[in-house]
């Protein structure tokens, strides 16, 4: 199979979804790989690299788009690449369609199959292909609310882990999952007064034994939630609803009871943000205020520690890219239920229930496509 990997173009993204290492996996089992002049440099990773791995190098996306089987990315393909995608040809990257009817339109229209990272899943009901990620964001919330509580940046002027004589920073964070454990980690390592909030009480069961009395735990309803909110300094969005739209859980009135430069920092905002006020932003630009509240809503966060979160990712994602490439996509999906999940759009169809649901379009499941 014909692989290509082209550069990431969204604002300050600097993962790519191939690294050397892996491109050289695809390569030595019989794959042609196509890498898009310089785009490895965001980790550090030269075209000679590339070339040592054995790939071919094109100037520009179009010879990728245009003549690759694969196509292999790490976040969802901007207006300009949605438009050079044709039938017949697989897309395997982040894609977060349910809060983004326009690249769901586009998907249908251009026929691509179109294999979402985020809705994979694996035993246990786990989602693997997003869980590096989700580690990545989790910590990196933590120094990215950190950083904006500071006055300069608009927050309170707390430093989350207080100094003898002064207390710490109230942090409090909305789910138990991958985001907010990883989240809570950095929060108690810091020094932090953290509060974590969910509404399965095997999850509250899990964290409170990990966290003993260096973090507390509270259900999560609305009376709690709304408590929680009010004293906090910094608040870290993290519930997630395998993909669909997540929910709203922090209202706009509710902003008004909060501390004066307060921080959210919406790690749900790729799946359309948890907060009613969230609109995403990007590394250039990152937060703004709304009702005395710094809102930090980045849609790509892990791109900032780019290398790390690009080997991390590959971790993850090239053991199913290589039994695609090797078996063909249909057959893969067959022998495994698991890859079959992140089938998203085939052929015009759309075939993930909770993204044809939220967007109005009808759902045709993957077990008819792949019969």
């Amino acid at each position: 199979m014909r692989i290509g990997c082209p550069s990431e173009i969204k604002n300050h993204e600097y993962r790519v979804g191939l690294t050397p290492e892996s491109a050289r996996e695809l390569g030595v089992n019989g794959h042609d790989v196509w890498i898009q002049s310089g785009a490895g440099m965001g980790i550090g990773a030269t075209d000679d690299e590339y070339r040592d791995a054995g790939c071919k190098i094109v100037d520009g996306p179009d010879p990728i788009f245009a003549e690759c089987e694969m196509v292999v990315k790490v976040k969802e393909p901007q207006a300009i690449e949605r438009a050079k995608l044709r039938e017949g040809q697989i897309l395997y990257t982040y894609l977060h369609l349910a809060p983004d009817p326009e690249q769901t339109a586009d998907l249908v229209k251009s026929g691509v199959t179109a294999i979402a990272y985020e809705t994979v899943t694996g035993k246990g009901g786990i989602l693997p292909l997003l869980k590096p990620m989700s580690q990545v964001a989790g910590r990196m919330s933590i120094q990215a609310g950190a950083t904006a509580l500071e006055k300069a940046h608009g927050g309170r002027g707390v430093l989350v882990g207080g100094v003898p004589g002064v207390l710490p920073g109230k942090v409090v964070v909305i789910g138990g999952g991958v985001v907010g454990f990883n989240a809570a980690q950095m929060a108690v390592g810091l020094g932090g007064d953290v509060e974590i909030l969910d509404r399965d009480p095997e999850v509250l069961e899990k964290v409170g034994t990990f966290f003993e009395a260096r973090a507390s735990t509270r259900f999560s309803n609305k009376t709690n939630l709304e408590d929680a909110v009010r004293q906090a300094d910094l608040v870290i969005g993290a519930v997630l609803i395998p993909g669909a739209a997540a929910p709203k859980l922090i209202s706009r009135e509710l902003l008004k009871e909060m501390k004066p430069g307060a921080v959210l920092v919406d790690v749900a905002i790729d799946q359309g943000g948890c907060f009613e006020t969230s609109k995403a932003t990007t590394h250039a630009d990152p937060t703004y205020v709304v009702d005395d509240i710094v809102h930090y809503c980045v849609a790509n966060m892990p791109g900032a520690v780019a290398r790390t979160s690009t080997y991390a990712l590959n971790n993850v994602t090239l053991p199913h890219a290589l039994r695609m490439a090797r078996d063909g996509w249909k057959e893969a999906m067959r022998r495994d239920p698991h890859l079959a999940e992140g089938l998203n759009v085939h052929e015009g169809k759309v075939t993930y229930q909770a993204v044809a649901e939220e967007l109005g379009y009808d759902f045709t499941p993957t077990s008819e496509i792949i019969a």
